[in-house]
């Protein structure tokens, strides 16, 4: 800043009154916009997912009920099975676009139910993701030999399962 003719220099003071406000004003809007930024990532993220029909079948209430509210604030549809033989009745009703299986449940374990909707040549394409409490090399390799497409180690966060779910909604769209 230069003086006026008849007018001394400006002071420290001065400068620093018109430079500090501005340096604020900047920071403010560079966190601003990186706050602004992660919120659009995350809902370009919820959104990608949104509409998105996904079945969780489980036996415990307790997992079908954390996995019900993760995706519904999400934006999916959630349907709900208590075990492989619900699952399969409401398979063909539904027709999900995802499925999270347990894998010990009664009567139809989650590996007796993944080989079953994997060999319809209507759900075959279906991603199926195991879900289990174990997180053993021999449980993933099971899984994989009857078609499941991925493995959720339980209990799983929020942020797990809608990652999973984004994972293979990107692979559906593409």
């Amino acid at each position: 800043m230069e003086a006026a003719p008849g007018r001394n220099p400006p002071s420290l003071i001065d400068t620093t009154h018109a430079v500090v406000p501005r340096l604020l004003h900047d920071a403010v809007r560079i966190e601003t916009s990186s706050v602004l930024d992660k919120n659009r990532k995350e809902r370009m993220s919820t959104t990608d997912i949104a509409g998105l029909k996904v079945m969780v079948i489980d036996d415990s209430s307790t997992i079908r009920r954390s996995a019900e509210i993760f995706l519904v604030q999400a934006g999916c549809q959630v349907i709900l099975a208590e075990d492989g033989f619900d699952a399969l009745a409401k398979v063909n009703d539904y027709q999900p676009d995802l499925i999270f299986c347990d894998i010990l449940m009664p009567r139809l374990d989650g590996y007796q139910t993944c080989s079953l909707i994997k060999k319809s040549t209507r759900f075959h394409s279906t991603p199926v993701v195991m879900l289990s409490s174990k997180d053993g090399l021999f449980d993933r390799a099971r899984g994989r030999m009857v078609g499941s497409d991925e493995y959720l180690t339980k209990p799983f966060t929020k942020d797990s399962l809608l990652k999973t779910v984004d994972l293979h909604a990107r692979r559906v769209v593409a």
